[in-house]
């Protein structure tokens, strides 16, 4: 072999690592084979946002709220680092078998998750008003594995920015015990296509903090996030909140009050405890996945109990998602008059406090 020749392999050689070092460092991490602690991904989360009354009603619209992709740059620009993204699937799903779920529903949320990935947000994506499964979750348990089935399998090759979180507030008689029992046989279903994804789980009776005592999860998986939820007193942040009845009388609570008295704080702080002393003893971290005030509560106590609830959340190491973004209801963003409601924006994010940073966006989105 000729010593050009030998140079001209050299060359080439040399040339190849290079390149497969610069390809490896650019490419998109694919979840079947990056791992992202769940501990790094609660702080990505930071202070969030949830797109309420939007893919979670019937049809997108019918609750009053269709996405556009301006949101997630007026999301973007008012500082808020992740999204939450609640989706009602069984409303697109053939209700037998195999329970195909509509490939026009899946391009709208690919298009939702694309836009937050695109701007380097966080997004979280669950399974939301599965109603049936509150009131006769055994006749539905193989239809929710199936959706997750297929859900898990789209979204398999997604950058780690995607998370996806089991189910809403589990309830009524989808029990504790039956809870424990679906989300192990469900995240099992995930795992076969997304081994190392951050997975979130509530824990049932409605994803408050005083229920983590009853959840389960299989002790070797970590890469999980638990998710509380916080809406207490309820005769506040309720406070003629027509969907509470027939189990409460909503209008009965009209004119309550949040002061801010050292007793309000203390049942605060109390649960919040909870859910700290809960995550020490299990080396899990715990988020705030919905917190919020029904718009008939006066706004002075509803700025002054939605700071407190995401000051405590936050100081506690806990990333927070408000409920939620632009729906009459509890929304921070007016759609009329295309603004924030400006107290409650700062009580959610202080104007003192700056985002954490987040990494670049990991290369192009994918395409389905």
């Amino acid at each position: 072999m000729s010593r050009t020749t030998k140079q001209s392999m050299f060359l080439a050689t040399a040339f190849l690592i290079i390149f497969n070092l610069v390809s490896a460092a650019n490419a998109v991490p694919n979840s079947a084979t990056a791992k992202v602690d769940p501990f790094q991904m609660d702080k990505l989360l930071g202070r969030g946002v949830n797109l309420g009354n939007a893919l979670e009603a019937p049809r997108e619209g019918e609750w009053g709220v269709t996405l556009k992709e301006e949101y997630f740059d007026i999301i973007k620009q008012a500082g808020f680092n992740s999204i939450r993204l609640p989706t009602r699937w069984s409303a697109h799903a053939m209700a037998e078998k195999p329970y195909t779920i509509d490939p026009n529903f899946f391009k709208r949320i690919d298009w939702a998750v694309n836009c937050a990935i695109s701007r380097n947000m966080p997004i979280m994506v669950n399974i939301q008003q599965y109603v049936e499964l509150y009131t006769d979750p055994n006749a539905h348990k193989e239809r929710f594995i199936a959706l997750w089935k297929q859900i898990a399998e789209h979204y398999k090759d997604y950058p780690d920015k995607l998370l996806l979180e089991l189910f809403n507030e589990p309830d009524d008689a989808l029990t504790p015990e039956l809870w424990n029992d679906f989300l192990k046989d469900t995240l099992a279903v995930v795992r076969e296509s997304n081994p190392n994804r951050i997975v979130v789980i509530d824990p049932a009776r409605d994803s408050i903090p005083s229920s983590l005592k009853f959840l389960k999860i299989p002790e070797n998986d970590r890469n999980i996030i638990v998710s509380v939820h916080y809406y207490f007193p309820l005769a506040f942040t309720h406070q003629g909140a027509p969907w509470m009845s027939p189990k409460y009388d909503p209008n009965s609570w009209m004119g309550t009050k949040w002061m801010g008295t050292d007793a309000e704080k203390k049942a605060i702080t109390d649960e919040f405890d909870i859910a700290v002393a809960w995550s020490k003893a299990n080396n899990r971290p715990v988020n705030l996945g919905e917190f919020g005030t029904y718009k008939k509560a006066d706004m002075e106590s509803r700025v002054r109990w939605t700071k407190f609830v995401a000051d405590t959340a936050a100081e506690r190491g806990m990333s927070l998602l408000y409920w939620e973004f632009c729906a009459q209801e509890f929304g921070l963003y007016d759609q009329q008059t295309r603004s924030w409601r400006k107290p409650l924006l700062d009580a959610v994010i202080p104007p003192a406090v700056s985002p954490p940073a987040l990494n670049k966006a990991e290369g192009s989105n994918p395409t389905k």
